[in-house]
């Protein structure tokens, strides 16, 4: 049992403030709240003690709020879900009421309670858990935020739509804007088709019109062939390293060389490539960017099938839905049947889900150990439109659908699903386990593929269907950004896809400050869906960069001049490269070596308090101090026998 003295000590002249939350019952249902409120109010230091069915609502915040303004209490300890939810929440109401908003200690008692225990074990941990946050506070100074300048200057990675328009916004904010790109064209992936569903739109079109606004504008400057070679600096004051090559895939080669060939001018869209923005560079070359904020809109790539995979490489007949949608624009013409290099289609085969909703044990991991088990969400709505287009436009070609379960969500996407069944288009359903077999047709009768499934719509009957071309609808995967992830520290998911903050709360944003995501980087999406994530991620962009500085959490390293004596460990032990470093100092007539930090690039993380023989380094916030009254009041068991616990 702590020592009670040391505890009334802790609370002296403090007016702890605690708020704890129902939580609609996500945390009442296994949680005695008035019994830990009633806990709370025997700590020494708390001057009230307050419950509330949602904490986090507007009557919530409003309670905390005018206990605040009335003097009733200085500092507040809210005990409800992760603070990863609502900690800026809670700040935001504290500084509204005119108190200092880092006065403030959060307690999970859902995640680290509710959600794993029961009872009145579940009670007396979120009791202790309140009581060592309420020791905190009694120990919490009042932190002013870190101001750093910051250029107001952002570049885009990646020139496809998403990059495209996250650039233009940005740019009619009045910022000056650098996009990147790595191939010699604008437009992505959506430059390579031929029409977007479920619209029927102008793939070619839509990038034309968002290439030319970005080539157009003063504001932006546009490097194809470019990539990012060197990262470092912290938000606000971010230096680029970027290098310019000649290109260097056999595909962006043969484009570039046709392009010259057929006198197309810059600025033009080529069909099927994209926007070709300026000329490429014949030799590498090098520059640096100065940049206030990083938005990164590097991507996906389709997925591409094993060898083998429903006969993919095996037989020529055997093609993905980008190529299918390439065949298509191609083909601008009507006839009686669908025709590929002079041979006429009776027959089309669509078989949904390859390279999407992998199932481990069931499908295949590639050599890295990979499966994507999440859905592209895009492969149904444009494997429809693709139906729809042959039937509506070679009325003699015949379109079979193979589908585990059709996804058309979105605004005008069902009515997809209805025109295929008004079309004709045939629907045989499969379970994952008994996927189509695409194998060589071993009849006579002019079809080269035979495709064979057992049909859960007819109660598991088997069918086998001759295909003149099968049609893969291949899923999403991200672009292989390993370099840039570990350039960069970028957070990434286990779907391999760059992982945001929150997907609610902070959806366009990364944990390294001052970098952003837009678009398919980030998940597969439309491309209505990946120009409005552009949106987004711009507007956030320019908020942080617009008033010329940014405003940084204190929770950074402390060093204690008066207790350093240079040993240089703290150094060795950070994590981030250039937030410590020596410098040396005159410190009675004597040159000695100090540690100082640089707040802009400290992540907080405590490396050094651990390592520093002198305890002379500590991290605002969560001082060596706090976390030993914490300890205390963990242990402490006078608030509860109290309380009647």
């Amino acid at each position: 049992m702590a020592d009670e003295k040391k505890i009334n000590e802790t609370g002296e002249d403090r007016k702890v403030g605690v708020y704890i939350c129902y939580c609609g019952g996500n945390i009442s249902d296994h949680v005695d709240v008035e019994k830990v409120c009633e806990a709370a109010r025997n700590i020494p230091g708390v001057a009230v003690a307050r419950t509330n069915m949602f904490m986090c609502s507007d009557p919530g915040q409003e309670l905390i709020m005018e206990d605040l303004r009335s003097g009733a209490v200085d500092r507040v300890v809210v005990a409800s879900c992760a603070p990863s939810l609502h900690e800026t929440t809670f700040r935001g109401a504290i500084g509204r009421a005119g108190a200092n908003p880092y006065l403030y200690e959060h307690a999970n008692i859902r995640e680290q309670v509710s959600w794993v225990h029961h009872g009145e074990q579940a009670t007396e941990k979120a009791a202790r858990l309140v009581a060592a946050a309420t020791a905190k506070a009694g120990e919490l100074k009042a932190l002013e935020p870190i101001r750093v300048d910051a250029k107001r200057h952002a570049t885009v990675v990646g020139g496809g739509v998403a990059g495209l328009k996250a650039a233009k916004d940005l740019a009619d904010q009045g910022i000056e804007v650098v996009l990147l790109e790595k191939s010699p064209f604008l437009g992505g992936q959506t430059a390579r088709l031929g029409r977007i569903a479920p619209t029927d739109d102008d793939a070619g079109a839509i990038v034309s019109h968002l290439a030319r606004a970005v080539l157009e504008d003063p504001s932006i400057s546009v490097h194809t062939c470019a990539e990012i070679k060197g990262f470092e600096g912290y938000i606000g004051n971010f230096r680029l390293k970027v290098e310019r090559n000649p290109p260097r895939t056999d595909e962006d080669r043969e484009r570039f060389e046709r392009l010259s060939a057929s006198g197309k001018q810059v600025g033009e869209y080529v069909p099927l490539a994209g926007v070709y923005p300026s000329s490429v560079p014949e030799k590498d070359e090098a520059f640096q960017v100065e940049t206030g904020v990083v938005v990164l809109a590097t991507g996906f790539r389709p997925y591409e099938p094993r060898r083998g995979e429903y006969g993919y490489g095996e037989f020529p007949q055997v093609i993905t839905l980008p190529e299918m949608s390439r065949l298509l624009a191609e083909h601008a013409e009507e006839g009686e049947f669908f025709t590929v290099n002079g041979r006429r289609i009776r027959s089309v085969a669509m078989i949904h889900c390859v390279g999407s909703r992998q199932i481990p044990g069931v499908h295949e991991e590639t050599e890295e150990g990979f499966l994507n088990e999440y859905c592209s969400r895009t492969c149904c709505s444009s494997t429809l439109h693709a139906a729809n287009t042959v039937r509506e436009k070679f009325p003699k070609t015949r379109v079979f659908d193979f589908y585990r379960d059709i996804r058309t969500y979105g605004r005008g996407q069902e009515e997809l699903y209805t025109r295929s069944a008004g079309n004709g288009v045939l629907f045989l359903r499969f379970e994952a386990e008994e996927a189509p077999v695409v194998e060589k047709n071993p009849r006579d009768d002019g079809y080269p593929l035979l495709v064979k499934t057992r049909d859960t719509l007819t109660f598991g009957e088997e069918v086998e269907v001759p295909a003149d071309l099968v049609v893969l609808a291949v899923g999403m995967e991200p672009n292989d950004l390993k370099e840039l992830v570990d350039m960069m520290k970028l957070p990434v998911g286990t779907d391999r896809f760059l992982l945001e903050v929150h997907p609610k709360l902070r959806p366009v944003e990364l944990s390294v400050a001052g970098i952003f995501l837009a678009g398919t980087c980030q998940a597969p999406m439309d491309v209505g869906e990946a120009c409005s994530a552009a949106s987004g991620a711009a507007v956030k962009a320019s908020s942080v960069i617009s008033k010329g500085y940014v405003e940084l959490d204190p929770f950074v390293a402390e060093v204690d001049l008066d207790k350093c004596a240079g040993t240089g460990a703290c150094v060795e032990a950070c994590l981030s490269d250039g937030a410590l470093y020596m410098t040396e100092k005159e410190v009675d007539g004597e040159t000695v070596r100090r540690a100082e930090v640089n707040p802009a690039l400290c992540m907080g993380c405590g490396a050094c308090t651990a390592v520093c023989p002198e305890s002379a380094i500590n991290v605002n916030g969560w001082t060596l101090k706090q976390y030993e009254r914490m300890v205390d009041m963990i242990v402490a068991d006078d608030f509860l026998t109290a309380a009647g616990g």
